[in-house]
C-alpha cells in the first residue's frame, strides 16, 4: 500500500520507504530548536525522511545568514534513498547532505565539530519487536542506546553547541543523568501534552556544555480534538498547511 507524501506549505516529504513516518515529535523538535546563534554546522542523527533537516533548512533561510551546511545521518537503506530524495526535491537541496552510515563509523571518521546536533531518536525499550524489522530498527532504543548517543554526540558538538533531542517524558530524568557523565547539562526543557487533562508525554531538551538552572516550559497541543491552542499554532503555522 502507498503511502501519500507529507506537504508542507514550502516542501514535500516522500515517506512511502521509510519505517516512521512525519510525525509530531519531529515537527516540534524541528520548529523548537533554537537557531538564535546561527549554527553554521548542524548534524541530524537518524534522519528518517529527512524532515527534520528540512524544517531547519527552511527556518535558516528565513534569517539574514543561512547555515553553511545540514548534515543528516541515517542507518538505514530505504530510508537514506529516501531523505537524499527529499533533499534533492527541496529548495534547499545545495545544503542539505545525507550520509549513509551508523553513527559510530560516521563519530569515528568525521573530524568536524557541529553546532548544532538534533536527533529523534529510537525510544521504545521494552521488550517486544514487532514483524516489520525495518520499523523496529528506526524505533527501538536498542538500534542507538542512549549511552551511545550522547556519547557521540559529546565528540561530535563543539564547545559552545548546542544538542537538541526529543524523548518520552518518562525518561527525562534518566537522560539527563546520563548526559551529565558526558558533561553535558539541560539548557531548556519542553513538556508536551496532548491535552489539558493528559499526562505529560514527551520532553524537548536542549543540551549544552555549560552548565545552567534549566528553562523548563509545557506546551498543550489540543484544547480538544482537532482544536489547536494558540502556543502550537504560533510554532507550526510556518510549515502545517492547515494552520
Amino acid at each position: 500500500m502507498s503511502v501519500a507524501p507529507f506537504l508542507f506549505k514550502k516542501f514535500r516529504v516522500n515517506q512511502d520507504r521509510c519505517a516512521m513516518k512525519v510525525g509530531t515529535d519531529s515537527v516540534l523538535l524541528g520548529v523548537w530548536t533554537s537557531l538564535e546563534k546561527k549554527p553554521f554546522s548542524i548534524l541530524d542523527v537518524g534522519a528518517g525522511t529527512g524532515v527534520l533537516s528540512l524544517i531547519l533548512a527552511q527556518r535558516s533561510s528565513a534569517t539574514s545568514e543561512t547555515v553553511g551546511i545540514i548534515d543528516a545521518l541515517e542507518i538505514d537503506e530505504n530510508a537514506y534513498e529516501q531523505c537524499v530524495e527529499n533533499f534533492e526535491q527541496s529548495p534547499w537541496g545545495d545544503t542539505l547532505f545525507c550520509y549513509h552510515a551508523s553513527l559510530d563509523e560516521f563519530t569515528k571518521e568525521i573530524e568536524d565539530k557541529y553546532d548544532l546536533i538534533i536527533c529523534n531518536p529510537p525510544f521504545y525499550s521494552e521488550d517486544f519487536k514487532t514483524e516489520n524489522k525495518q520499523r523496529d530498527l528506526a524505533r527501538f532504543q536498542d538500534a542507538m542506546p542512549f549511552g551511545h548517543l550522547i556519547e557521540s554526540v559529546s565528540k561530535l558538538l563543539s564547545e559552545v553547541g548546542t544538542f537538541n533531542v526529543v524523548i518520552p517524558f518518562k525518561e527525562e530524568g534518566y537522560f539527563i543523568e546520563l548526559a551529565a557523565t558526558f558533561k553535558l547539562f539541560p539548557k531548556k526543557i519542553l513538556r508536551i501534552k496532548g491535552n489539558p487533562s493528559s499526562d505529560i508525554k514527551r520532553s524537548l531538551i536542549e543540551f549544552s556544555f555549560r552548565k545552567s538552572e534549566p528553562i523548563i516550559d509545557s506546551l498543550v497541543i489540543e484544547t480538544k480534538r482537532h482544536q489547536y491552542t494558540n502556543d502550537y499554532i504560533n510554532l507550526t503555522k510556518d510549515f502545517y498547511l492547515k494552520m
